[in-house]
């Protein structure tokens, strides 16, 4: 694998494992506020995040690449309200889909075909992402982030599976 690649994909397991850490600081955050169901929506992305981790990992084990896991970031654990967390998961949701586009154009440039096939299925998960994060902050708006549709809200993301 390609030098650049190859640090760049490490960095990515930091990346998906930190995205892990926000999600879970997010519903450390939402349990404390009586939000079961927002927090366990974001446990579940937590789950994800870390699923993403290992795709990488895994990935790097089989094209024989060393793997070194670097050092993760504490993440922000104060939140003001529902909405901004979900305004920040959009965020980081679209900050992730840049380094997943960045990690595209370096396997592209290395002519790393299998990279390539599989960062294509980060390029595909990351519009889910981006759209499921859209979708709750949009109904947040509209809920105005408070009173018996908020409840209603937090009681619908309580049945996310994962």
């Amino acid at each position: 694998m390609e030098k650049k690649l190859h640090e760049a994909m490490n960095e990515q397991i930091k990346n998906e494992l930190y995205s892990a850490y926000l999600y879970l600081s997010m519903a450390a955050w939402c349990e404390e506020k009586n939000f079961p169901g927002i927090a366990h929506w974001l446990k579940v992305q937590a789950k994800e995040e870390v699923s993403h981790a290992m795709k990488f990992f895994d990935f790097m084990v089989d094209v024989g690449a060393k793997i070194q896991l670097l050092a993760i970031e504490k993440p922000p654990s104060d939140f003001s309200s529902v909405t901004d967390i979900f305004e920040k998961t959009l965020e980081h949701e679209k900050k992730v889909t840049s380094l997943i586009n960045n990690l595209v154009d370096l396997a592209k440039k290395a002519n790393d075909n299998p990279a390539t096939l599989m960062l294509q299925w980060f390029v595909n998960e990351q519009v889910e992402e981006e759209k499921n994060a859209l979708h709750i902050l949009e109904t947040l708006k509209m809920i105005k982030d408070q009173g018996p549709a908020l409840v209603m809200l937090d009681r619908e993301l309580a049945k996310r599976e994962g």
